[in-house]
């Protein structure tokens, strides 16, 4: 699994002109899935992502998580975050799961995220067009993959 976070004041995601989901303080993940992801990747990242420490204390020190400040996250699934871009410039985009395999493991993140945060995470809609909007606070974006974890 591949994951740009973001660190928001807000952020939100529109559907056809409605909003489908918004929220304040918090995290905006951008997640792309893969055929080889599995349990153990979705249980590391969803733990990784509630306790990374990317809020300030009150000396302005990134020492506080998503969890601890009681934030919201806003998981949007991305296939693009596998684009093969080594040759020519189109885009491949053969590493990124077909959505048979990528919506249950996606909706799983999103089961294993909520037990790790304590509460409901917010989505887009797998496979929609989407319009994400966002106050990057900071600017603060981090790139995880899971396949260098070890």
């Amino acid at each position: 699994m591949r994951a740009i976070i973001q660190r928001v004041s807000s952020a939100s995601v529109t559907i056809e002109g409605r909003i489908k989901s918004e929220i304040k303080a918090g995290l905006l993940v951008l997640v792309g899935i893969e055929d080889a992801d599995n349990k153990e990747d979705i249980v590391w990242l969803s733990n990784k992502l509630v306790n990374l420490r990317l809020f300030d204390d009150l000396n302005k020190v990134p020492n506080i998580s998503v969890k601890d400040i009681e934030g919201d996250i806003l998981l949007v699934s991305q296939f693009t975050l596998h684009a093969a871009t080594k040759k020519g410039n189109r885009p491949s985009y053969i590493r990124a799961s077909k959505p048979e395999i990528a919506i249950p493991v996606y909706e799983q993140f999103i089961q294993q995220l909520e037990q790790d945060l304590g509460k409901q995470i917010y989505t887009g809609e797998f496979g929609a067009d989407m319009k994400v909007a966002l106050l990057n606070d900071g600017p603060v974006t981090i790139y995880i993959d899971t396949k260098d974890k070890f």
